[in-house]
């Protein structure tokens, strides 16, 4: 959650800034509720609540938050304005932009938000006391809303639950790819190869986790559960299949294997014969990714994350 830490620096260096969340929305809109958008000293830092006009309010309205504490912005997205910003329109949405404060609770409220797995952040709107904001370890249900304002628009309550994990095994052109694409697309990206010319960091965003290891070493590293995808992009059958072969039963939600329809016969049969479940194996996408012809390593790359999406949006 890399734009709640920059929130605690700014905070904590006393810089000024201010952080936008959108708290609430009826109808169609540019942007999902829980949406970010970090305002530093200069103008807009990381994040975007919706463009246009929309964030020009959001910029002044960080200017008078400065003095007077959290302020809501309401915009209501008729027709005639979205098509001039080129947005959805018939919405509203409710933006609530908060000053960033050396305060030390406050600050240690957006630094637990940038360190837990999941939990839910309290944010009182009301500031003629003094900064309200609150962390508190909660489990969170994957369907509860990312952020809710009160009906009386005193209190925002935010759920923090953190994206989906992929794990990449192969750093090659398609493996690369597939990795920086899911990065791109706000999953949490580890990536796994033998070759360390190949598990390089620097080919990869800062915040994907690069593993220079052989696949059983990794796994060790890596404990797979159900909210992980695993995509098995390798440089050959034989490394497929000994990778396979360990991660089909152990309950990824998702498990992706490049190749053909012949690539999964062949892997397939081995497997069976080596004592791999049937049903582990049946769950086993391939080839992975969308139908969509896809043939360079950048289009593969695209058709397997939106496969990717479709599985996290979709229902479990």
């Amino acid at each position: 959650m890399t734009i709640w830490r920059a929130a605690a620096r700014l905070a904590r260096a006393g810089s000024g800034g201010a952080l936008a969340t959108v708290a609430r929305t009826l109808g169609s809109t540019p942007v999902p509720v829980g949406t970010k958008m970090l305002i530093g000293p200069s103008g807009r830092l990381e994040g975007s609540v919706g463009g246009g006009c929309v964030e020009a309010d959001v910029l002044e309205a960080a200017q008078a938050a400065l003095g007077q504490g959290p302020v809501i912005r309401t915009h209501h997205l008729n027709a005639d304005i979205a098509g001039d910003l080129g947005l959805s329109c018939g919405g509203t949405v409710d933006i609530v932009v908060e000053p960033l404060v050396q305060h030390d609770a406050y600050v240690a409220a957006l630094e637990a938000a940038a360190t837990a797995a999941q939990g839910m952040l309290t944010t009182a709107l009301d500031w003629s006391r003094g900064p309200v904001k609150q962390f508190s370890p909660a489990l969170v249900d994957g369907t509860s809303p990312a952020a809710m304002l009160s009906d009386d628009r005193r209190t925002m309550v935010e759920h923090l639950l953190l994206p989906p994990r992929v794990v990449v095994f192969g750093a090659g052109h398609v493996g690369s790819a597939i990795a920086n694409a899911a990065a791109v697309a706000g999953f949490r990206v580890v990536v796994v190869d033998d070759r360390p010319e190949f598990a390089d960091p620097g080919r990869f965003p800062s915040t994907t986790r690069v593993i220079a290891a052989p696949a059983a070493v990794a796994l060790a590293q890596v404990s797979i559960a159900a909210q992980d995808a695993v995509v098995i992009a390798t440089r050959g059958h034989r490394h497929d299949a000994t990778i396979l072969e360990r991660v089909a039963s152990l309950g990824a939600g998702y498990v992706g294997l490049l190749g053909s329809r012949r690539k999964q016969a062949v892997v397939t049969k081995a497997l069976r014969e080596a004592g791999v479940s049937a049903a582990a194996l049946e769950r086993v996408r391939v080839p992975v990714g969308l139908s969509i012809g896809a043939e360079t390593p950048e289009e593969i790359a695209v058709s397997v994350v939106a496969e990717l999406i479709a599985w996290r949006r979709g229902p479990r």
